[in-house]
């Protein structure tokens, strides 16, 4: 039996451990080999509340990049902005969750951490707030590689089609509607130019000032259990 790897990443509780290791001291070690990997320069490192938030304090006490909380999370309705069915609805609730800190953002370079990016729309629609609300610059960095297939198995994410991740939607426009698997797998590839161009295409897409995900071979090692334990298989397409 596997383990999905986004326990640790995303939905498992901070308080919970899985084979032993810790949540919240795994996102600790994710953030933290998400800054050995970078060079941004930023005046501040956050967390999109809340799964962000431990990834961004690993990544703040690495880098020396001070952690701070350029907005507030309000929710007093909905506490996954992912859970209702409708699009406009889940735009919607994103935009009412986050409150903005002006002397946080105004004029700032700011590096945000969120735990992945599914269909893009949310991040952007924080993204274009921050701008709004002043910022400067918006880096992001994402703590697992990029989606590219969906879950068959827990489909947490409630995807209908593997077209709702903004990485199939790119790679389609480049390759058209065939793709093979030894192609998909290119594109999964850090150390591919498919990869490379698949990132920027998001990049100029969600208006961000730059963006680098977390590489697959680091995840594993943040988790810090056999890689034959782990499901791996929206980011690799591997059973």
């Amino acid at each position: 039996m596997r383990i999905c790897s986004f326990l640790w990443v995303y939905y498992g509780y901070p308080t919970s451990s899985y084979e032993g290791v810790n949540v919240e001291a795994m996102r600790y070690n994710c953030g933290k080999m998400l800054a050995r990997r970078d060079s941004a320069q930023a005046d501040s490192v956050a967390g999109i509340p809340d799964s962000g938030i431990a990834h961004a304090i690993g990544y703040a006490n690495e880098s020396g990049i001070p952690f701070a909380r350029p907005f507030i999370k309000y929710t007093p309705t909905w506490p996954r902005s992912f859970m209702p069915t409708s699009q406009n609805q889940r735009n919607l609730i994103a935009r009412m969750k986050l409150i903005p800190v002006d002397a946080l953002i105004r004029n700032k370079k700011l590096l945000l951490i969120d735990d992945s990016i599914v269909r893009g729309t949310q991040l952007g629609e924080t993204t274009e707030f921050l701008y709004q609300s002043g910022a400067k610059e918006v880096h992001i960095r994402p703590a697992c590689p990029p989606l590219m297939f969906g879950c068959k198995y827990l489909n947490f994410s409630r995807s209908n089609s593997e077209l709702d991740l903004i990485t199939r939607r790119i790679i389609r426009d480049r390759e058209g509607d065939n793709v093979s698997d030894e192609v998909l797998k290119d594109y999964a590839d850090p150390d591919s130019q498919n990869y490379k161009e698949m990132i920027e295409e998001i990049r100029k897409k969600l208006n961000f000032t730059t963006l680098q995900f977390h590489r697959l071979d680091d995840l594993v090692e943040s988790i810090g259990i056999s890689p034959c334990k782990l499901c791996t298989y929206c980011w690799s397409g591997r059973e």
